[in-house]
């Protein structure tokens, strides 16, 4: 028994060192997409208003259905909205980004150090803010993660009573 509980914590301890061993040690990380212009940047764009679409069909249908009384299909609705609100976010930065000229931003003379200069008017401001998108994007996941939770465990509670009866 005291084995097998050894083995186990041997395995984690090893995973946890592999772990911090990656995560210490990278070369590149390659974080970020480009979009090639003009193409990629429209495709893309194209993208997150088919999202918005999508997502604004199915508020629709969760309302028309009447599903939206359940608690996991409203925090399900309401992770649909924060996704509508986080995808016209990124339309708008991405739109502004296009705009951008070299001289809204501060150069420091080495590669992936520029900072960009408030001067130039609303359009800095918004992109400043804009990036800001994750204090959208991640409670929209966590509300659809809460809504799906919600819905499993009512789809397990279901299953128990009808195996019961």
């Amino acid at each position: 028994m005291t084995n097998t509980i050894r083995q186990k914590n041997y395995k984690v301890v090893k995973a946890l060192l592999l772990t911090l061993v990656l995560f210490c040690s990278p070369k590149s990380a390659w974080a970020l997409q480009t979009h090639p212009a003009p193409e990629g940047l429209y495709a893309h764009m194209l993208a997150h208003l088919f999202f918005i679409a999508t997502l604004a069909i199915f508020i629709y249908w969760l309302q028309t259905t009447g599903l939206v009384r359940g608690k996991g299909w409203r925090l399900i609705q309401i992770s649909c909205l924060m996704f509508i609100l986080w995808n016209l976010d990124t339309f708008t930065v991405h739109w502004i980004e296009y705009t951008m000229t070299r001289d809204m931003f501060i150069t420091t003379g080495l590669d992936w150090s520029h900072r960009l200069s408030m001067n130039g008017g609303w359009r800095s401001w918004l992109y400043y803010f804009g990036k800001f998108d994750h204090l959208l994007c991640v409670p929209a996941m966590l509300f659809l993660l809460f809504g799906l939770r919600d819905l499993y465990r009512q789809a397990g509670t279901t299953e128990g009573l009808s195996q019961h009866d």
